[in-house]
């Protein structure tokens, strides 16, 4: 059998290990929300230091998220393009990313807003936790042509420096299909520098993640003793919210593997459990590769297809990420009082869409700031209650990653399916 897997799947860049403390970030909140709720408001100094501590804890991860998601995104649309050029199968497996993405974060754009709605953020603990966090004021909203103008950025530093991430995420993106029209030896020096940013931005996030208990505390003690027990109820609320989408993501799994590939509910549902263990209990889509294989042998696919679908997955695709990564957005939105226009959703979708194809397959308590970040920024959103919801993405990010490797063996298995009719070339 030849080795058709195209060549970003196999020559990823190897990442650096970064390793998040959960257990003692967990450990910081709990102990936070609970001196926080014994102090209340008596100590007004000591509030005071902990707003100071987690605030400057939150401003070492905002200052990583600019150059990581620019790195990750030229990476992300380089590996693309140089994917779909490898052939039927590969343009067949992008379209399918493609629109599994798309309906997802427009379902996420449509769904969250309803759902708050329908079970609305307790008002106690919005108010505190908006004096707690120090969010920024509403931003202005602008019309639909002033919106599209500033796609265009007259200046991408300027841009970049101000925070303005569509437009830089415009130009970069067009920079990185530029990048694919050049010469081998210039196109690849740029694709090593960007992974070479990409590289130390990780390690530098690694370092700010390392006092995630510390600023954790910190920003919980504050919020806490200003918001006393809503603060908990609050955010176990935003699990509950956040993770359903993900629910709808992991429901759209099976139905792609019962309509798509035509496979028996019952089948699908017993060939994947033992991927959705792994992906449970490592929280990582690359760690559940060979998981996902047996999977794919237990179904009956060609050996062919779950060893091209499934390393293109681990490296491009998230089937839950853009619609969870919104879903926070718009949470969060709605915490700090920020009306969600039809432009406000316009810019999250598009931006959750872009982003996503840099997004590392790592667990999501690591990339969590740097995946949301860009699509809270987009939405005039302040990213301070990310710094404290990162403590319980654990959480959620097990709705994640069971929705991404279940939705990644749905895929190959339609990929098989599609890949053995006529007018395409079968799997050997």
């Amino acid at each position: 059998m030849t080795d058709d897997t195209p060549q970003l799947a196999r020559d990823r860049l190897e990442l650096p290990d970064v390793r998040v403390p959960a257990g003692w970030t967990l450990g910081g909140l709990a102990l936070g929300l609970g001196l926080g709720l014994a102090v209340g408001q008596s100590q007004p100094g000591a509030v005071a230091l902990a707003q100071w501590i987690g605030g400057l804890w939150l401003r070492g991860l905002q200052m990583t998220i600019i150059p990581l998601v620019v790195a990750l995104l030229v990476m992300g649309i380089t590996r693309t393009i140089a994917a779909a050029q490898a052939g039927r199968m590969a343009a067949l497996t992008l379209g399918m990313f493609a629109a599994v993405l798309t309906t997802g974060t427009l379902m996420s754009a449509l769904v969250m807003p309803r759902l708050l709605d329908a079970f609305p953020i307790p008002a106690a603990a919005a108010g505190a936790l908006r004096a707690g966090l120090a969010a920024s004021a509403t931003a202005k909203v602008p019309g639909l042509l002033e919106f599209i103008t500033a796609l265009i950025p007259t200046n991408v530093l300027a841009a970049a420096s101000s925070d303005a991430i569509l437009p830089t995420i415009v130009f970069f993106a067009l920079f990185a299909v530029a990048i694919t029209r050049l010469p081998a030896r210039p196109r690849d020096m740029l694709s090593l520098l960007f992974e070479s940013v990409a590289g130390t931005m990780m390690v530098m996030i690694g370092w700010v993640l390392k006092l995630a208990p510390i600023g954790v505390f910190a920003l919980a003690f504050a919020v806490a003793a200003a918001s006393g027990s809503a603060a908990i109820g609050a955010l176990a609320h935003y699990i509950a919210l956040v993770a359903s989408i993900g629910g709808v993501v992991l429901i759209g799994a099976y139905l792609v593997a019962v309509f798509g590939a035509r496979q028996k509910l019952a089948v699908f549902a017993r060939a994947v459990i033992p991927a959705q263990a792994v992906a449970i209990s490592t929280q990582s889509s690359l760690a559940s590769v060979p998981a996902m294989l047996g999977s794919c042998a237990r179904l009956g696919l060609a050996e062919r297809s779950g060893e091209f679908v499934l390393p293109l997955a681990v490296a491009l695709f998230r089937a839950t990420g853009p619609a969870m990564n919104l879903a926070v957005a718009i949470y969060v939105a709605r915490l700090s009082g920020i009306e969600l226009t039809p432009v406000i959703l316009a810019s999250g979708v598009i931006v959750a869409l872009l982003t996503t194809l840099g997004a590392p397959s790592l667990p999501g308590s690591i990339s969590f700031v740097s995946s949301i970040g860009p699509i809270a920024l987009a939405m005039g959103v302040p990213v301070g209650p990310l710094a404290l919801l990162v403590a319980v993405e654990v959480l959620p990010d097990i709705m994640r990653t069971v929705g991404n490797v279940t939705m990644d063996v749905a895929l190959a298995a339609t990929v098989d399916r599609r890949t053995r009719a006529p007018g395409l070339v079968a799997p050997s």
